[in-house]
């Protein structure tokens, strides 16, 4: 495992003792990590299902799956088998484990991506290229190709033209298409499609993997609830291997999960929360002086003054505000930083004071 990077969040703890020393302490906007409620339907079907002495399924509760391809088929568009569709233990140890499952020798990735896409490449033992373009790949064959839309960092959308496009490269190589699609229900400006939808994959969903996460969408990143689905095939080898790993959601969780994805009242609540945040941080920013680019969806600002990014994490937290520089995602952000909106309103309006 030497491999690895250093984890890069350790390089913005003075950064974080510098914000917390402020009189009026900390706005968190580094992480993103959720902190509103969860809801109260989702508690009670967890606690509901405390008492499991048993053994849970790898491949969940058949409640669980139909009620996940109802989610998608109600908000997405998307159609899929319910036995398709495979529980994961919060999406981040899918994406850091998916190279090993298929023994991927090549992983690419975006150029500025969630971390993790490079971690599991190496895990794997991969080569791990990112690139936003096929075209510069060149000749050797990729196994596993990462696209997420809405971006993180960058909260961009990927239009169909372009995911259709990557959807038909990939067939015609024999390459795995995964979408990390955990943000897909918090477009702005722009709404974005699955990889499973119709008019990217004209109707079949050979050599497509979705990935989907609840921590956002329902504040659920503490109960480690995802779920996978696509490509039939992949799917059942997916469970095969994980059968044998031992990685099984646990019941209380998968009772949750189905009271969540069968309520669409509390991820509307939670999205409207979501954009008055955005709506009072945006502006602020920009009259502070940072410019934002894409961000059209998700829960990120990809923000800059010019400056960089390290430069511009410096600033912030001389005021108490902690976000993370764009280098953490790749080479590409060295002068944008990220700024989640996962804050209270109380500390948005925070913020927003301190940026005046």
């Amino acid at each position: 495992m030497n491999n690895l990077p250093d984890f890069p969040w350790d390089k913005l703890e003075p950064y974080k003792e510098r914000a917390l020393a402020h009189p009026g302490g900390i706005v968190d906007l580094s992480v993103g990590t959720p902190v509103d409620p969860v809801p109260q339907n989702v508690q009670d079907a967890l606690v509901q299902a405390a008492d499991s002495p048993g053994y849970p399924f790898t491949h969940g509760t058949k409640a669980l799956r139909e009620a996940a391809a109802g989610w998608l088929r109600r908000r997405h568009s998307v159609t899929v088998d319910q036995r398709d569709v495979l529980p994961v233990i919060g999406s981040k140890e899918f994406v850091a484990w998916l190279p090993t499952y298929l023994g991927a020798r090549r992983v690419v990735f975006p150029e500025l991506a969630y971390p993790t896409y490079d971690v599991g490449a190496r895990l794997a033992g991969a080569v791990a290229t990112a690139a936003d373009s096929t075209l510069a790949l060149g000749p050797e064959r990729a196994d596993l190709v990462w696209v997420n839309s809405p971006g993180n960092p960058t909260g961009k959308v990927l239009p169909v033209e372009h995911l259709r496009k990557v959807v038909a490269w990939a067939r015609e190589r024999g390459t795995v298409v995964a979408s990390d699609e955990c943000y897909i229900e918090l477009g702005w400006e722009e709404e974005p499609v699955s990889i499973l939808h119709p008019d990217v994959c004209g109707g079949s969903h050979e050599g497509l993997l979705a990935v989907h996460s609840l921590s956002k969408r329902s504040n659920l990143a503490g109960y480690r609830a995802g779920f996978v689905t696509g490509d039939p095939v992949l799917v059942k080898r997916l469970l095969e291997t994980r059968k044998h790993a031992g990685m099984i959601m646990p019941a209380p969780v998968q009772a949750a999960m189905t009271a969540a994805l069968g309520d669409d009242a509390h991820a509307n609540r939670q999205r409207e929360l979501y954009s008055a945040r955005r709506a009072l941080l945006r502006p602020a920013l920009e009259r502070a002086g940072w410019r934002v680019d894409h961000s059209t969806a998700g829960l990120y600002f990809w923000a800059s003054n010019g400056q960089s990014a390290w430069d511009q994490v410096g600033k912030l937290s001389e005021i108490g505000i902690l976000v993370a520089p764009g280098e953490f995602y790749g080479p590409a952000g060295e002068r944008h930083i990220r700024i989640a909106v996962t804050a209270t309103d109380e500390r948005i309006g925070a913020a927003v004071r301190r940026l005046q």
